[in-house]
Order: structure tokens, then C-alpha cells, then sequence
């Protein structure tokens, strides 16, 4: 029946290939997961809570907040554990929530999902999609979405937390959900340890988190012991120069021109000035200057961020974008040297080599080893390194988000998928918030086993 219900006669009368291809897939979907179910009490447990944490990941995609401002997303996921059980406490370092669910004696495990949503304006076409603008922080008027994927990583933490709290008997210890703000500005896990985080609560044994992205398929998760991903630096730069007419740019010292000069120059950090092989990204994500053509102003002002994972070569990346900065500037006769803030900065997440060997068996067994894959470092950066830093050994992984279809379709054809942080980003929901949940469960059920 299902398969009759995609196929479609074409207009010679019979049916069309592609939707054939399609309905065999689909049947084939449906039966291994029927078999699966049968076999795999702990689909049972998801299919039981996947209506509610769906419903949430719906009205949190619909309802973004902009970083350090999630209110009203840290009330809905406070009040839905309280209503498990949890002790739940709200507030802690800006808008973040801990809660604590105790079960005995045994270690103590922290499971980490993020609060906030991007400046983006969402274009995926989805029926609910984001159409909320704010005013951000500098008074700017900004769309909102969540291009990141964190509304599904915390629909996944509701879903786990109800299992956990409706399963008592398959753990023992306390186990310990964290919902982070504004990991997109990396600054919410530092300002939750500084509001105490391993004072106030208990102190946890392992760190989980994991992050949903279009690299893999929806249905599989990724593994990478070790470095998993970069230091990530963010860095204002203010460029200052003389104002003048458009006209007479010999009248001035046009800030625009050194930025431009600046722009290309920082280029050749990477291509000249560190090693081959040593991993440097340089980018600049925006330039500010000027509010009419025919006005030379006087200051410019980029923002950079800088990718490394090796502490030397971080060093010397960002003492080199300070030396040309200030040579640029020098060269064009600037009034003034430029002024750098370094605003914004993170480490590596390192993942506990024996911790990732000992939880990849653990999602083999829940998944299927053929959805548990072995990955590469990535370039991206975040704060989950905040926690490790702390000497809690930390286990962070991916989550497939794509289309598995599309994904095939865009590798053989040499393209990529939306990825994170795109207006176009759309993770595949259905399988990955069952695969989330499906992880998350296994993985603390196997943490929390009292050794």
C-alpha cells in the first residue's frame, strides 16, 4: 500500500522510474525499520516520547532567539523537565538551565544541548519556517532562525530526558542536563562555569553533547576521537583614516582603500607564513564603513574569524594579522594605528580517545555498526571546550542531518549540501531527532551503569 501511494503513471501510461526508485526505497525504509522495532526495544522508547519532543521542535524553530536573549526557549525546555521530575534550576550564567535528575549512587554525567538560534534569514521553504526579526544588541533589525540545528539538538534532550525519567531501572548515578546560551557568540559555557556551574551542582564525571550537520545522513552518527574540531578567535579590527569628499580622495586618507589592501594581505597568512600542513583559516566575515558614495569616511571596521588547532600556529597566525594590520594601515599614512579587539575565543573540543572507543561499541550496538562512522576534524569551533578544560573528559560527536538521497545526489555530482549556519540549512528531521534520541539514550545508559 505504501509503495502503491508514491507510484505515479507517466504520461504514456505507465509509471514513472523515478517514483518507482522512490517507492521501492521508502517500502525498503519502512521494513527494516519494522524489523528494527520488533528487535530494538529502545525504538519503543522513542517512538513513545517522538510526538512531543516533534511538537517542540517545531515551535522552537518557529520561535528563534538570538544569543545571551533565550528566554522564553530556556522556559519551555525548564518547564517540560520539571515536568519529569527534574530538578530544574533557571538563570544560571544569563538564561542557561540545569537540571538534575538523582537515581541512586553512581558517577555523574552531563549531557549539554544549546539555547540560541542566528542572525539569518531562514529561506529552506519549510512550513515553519522562521519569520521572526529582532533587534539585536547594536539596535540593528535581524531575522532570526535556527540555521545551526539547536532547536533539534534540544527537541532530542526533552526526548532523552523523558525516557531516562520513565526508566529509572536501567541506570543508576545522576544524571545532569545542561542547556547552554549563546554558544554562538562562545561565551554561555564560560559563563556558566563562572556562575558556578561545578560549584553549585554536582560535579560531573564525562561531558556528552553531540551536533547535527549535513555531512553525513540522517540515521548516522560520527565518531572522532581526539582533536574534533578548532580554536576559533574572533577579532574586531578598526581602521582609521581621514573623512573627506569622494571627489578629492586626495584630501584624505581613505580607511576603505587599507581595508581593502588589509583584506587581501591577511590572505597570505595562510598560503605564505604558516607551514604546510598546519591547518590556518583567516576570514573576513564583514566590512563596515561609509553611509554615502560620495563620502570618504573616516574609519572602517572588519570582523574576523580565525580557525587553528595547534597552539603555536594560533600564535602566530594572530600575531600576524596584528603585524600587517598595523603595516597597512602604517603605509597609507593612517592618522592612527588601528585598534584590534580580541572579543571572542575558544579552544579545540577534545574528545577522550578511550571514552570514544568505549561509547562507539555502545552506538554500534543501538544503531547498527554500518551507522556509526569514523570522521575527520572539522574546521568549526565551539565552546563545549570550555567544560573539558575543566579535566572532564568529554565525548562529542556528530549527528547526520542529511537527506540521504540528496546527500548521494550532491556527492556525485561534486557539490555539498546546505551546511550549518546556511539560510538554506534543513536538517532531514524525521530520522535524525529519532537517531538523537536513540544515541543520547544509549550513550548515558552506558555511562550511568554505575562504573
Amino acid at each position: 500500500m505504501l509503495g502503491q501511494a508514491y507510484l505515479q503513471r507517466d504520461s504514456g501510461g505507465g509509471y514513472d522510474p523515478g517514483t518507482m526508485r522512490l517507492a521501492k526505497y521508502l517500502i525498503l525504509l519502512v521494513s527494516l525499520f519494522v524489523r528494527a522495532y520488533g528487535q530494538n526495544p529502545g525504538l519503543r522508547e522513542v517512538e513513545a516520547v517522538y510526538p512531543d519532543s516533534h511538537a517542540l521542535y517545531v515551535d522552537l524553530h518557529q520561535n528563534p532567539e538570538l544569543s545571551s536573549h533565550e528566554t522564553q526557549t530556556a522556559a519551555k525546555l525548564a518547564g517540560r523537565l520539571r515536568s519529569l521530575s527534574y530538578e530544574v534550576t533557571e538563570r544560571v550564567g544569563g538564561t542557561g538551565i540545569v537540571a538534575i535528575l538523582k537515581n541512586g549512587p553512581g558517577p555523574t554525567v552531563m549531557l549539554r544541548t544549546e539555547l540560541d538560534a542566528l542572525p539569518v534569514e531562514e529561506k529552506t521553504g519549510v512550513s515553519y519556517a522562521s519569520k521572526v526579526r529582532v533587534k539585536e544588541d547594536a539596535g540593528r533589525d535581524v531575522p532570526v532562525a535556527h540555521a545551526c540545528g539547536h532547536d533539534l539538538h534540544m527537541a532530542a534532550i526533552v526526548g532523552t530526558a523523558a525516557i531516562m525519567a520513565h526508566s529509572k531501572n536501567t541506570w543508576r548515578g545522576t544524571l545532569m542536563l545542561i542547556g547552554q546560551p549563546a554558544e554562538e557568540t562562545i561565551s554561555g559555557a564560560r559563563a556558566m562555569l563562572d556562575d558556578g556551574l561545578l560549584k553549585r551542582f554536582p560535579r560531573p564525571d564525562v561531558a556528552v553533547a553531540l551536533h547535527v550537520g549535513n555531512t553525513i545522513p540522517a540515521g548516522q552518527v560520527g565518531i572522532v576521537p581526539g582533536i574534533y574540531n578548532t580554536n576559533a578567535d574572533s577579532l574586531r579590527i578598526t581602521i582609521y583614516g581621514k573623512g573627506g569628499h569622494g571627489s578629492a580622495p586626495h584630501t584624505a586618507i581613505d580607511p576603505i582603500v587599507i581595508a581593502a589592501r588589509t583584506i587581501l594581505a591577511l590572505q597570505t597568512i595562510a598560503s605564505r607564513e604558516t607551514k604546510p600542513g598546519d591547518m590556518a583559516v583567516v576570514t573576513v566575515g564583514y566590512i563596515q564603513a561609509g553611509t554615502k558614495n560620495n563620502i570618504i569616511p573616516d574609519q572602517a571596521e572588519l570582523g574576523l574569524t580565525v580557525r587553528t588547532n595547534k597552539a603555536e600556529v594560533r600564535k602566530q597566525v594572530l600575531a600576524a594579522i596584528a603585524r600587517i594590520t598595523k603595516a597597512e594601515a602604517e603605509a597609507a599614512g593612517a592618522p592612527r594605528p588601528p585598534l584590534l579587539d580580541h572579543y571572542e575565543g575558544t579552544d579545540f573540543v577534545y574528545n577522550d580517545p578511550a571514552l570514544a572507543q568505549r561509547l562507539r561499541g555502545t552506538l554500534e550496538s543501538a544503531l547498527g555498526k554500518s551507522n556509526v562512522v569514523m570522521e575527520q576534524p572539522i574546521t568549526a569551533s565551539e565552546d563545549f571546550s570550555y567544560y573539558v578544560e575543566q579535566g572532564i573528559p568529554g565525548f562529542y560527536f556528530s549527528l547526520g542531518g542529511a537527506d540521504p538521497e540528496k546527500l548521494a545526489q550532491a556527492k556525485a555530482s561534486g557539490t555539498m549540501l546546505p551546511s550549518n549556519h546556511s539560510p538554506l540549512f534543513a536538517p532531514d528531521v524525521d530520522p535524525a531527532l529519532h537517531t538523537g534520541i536513540l544515541a543520547e539514550v544509549a550513550v548515558l545508559r552506558e555511562l550511568l551503569n554505575g562504573n
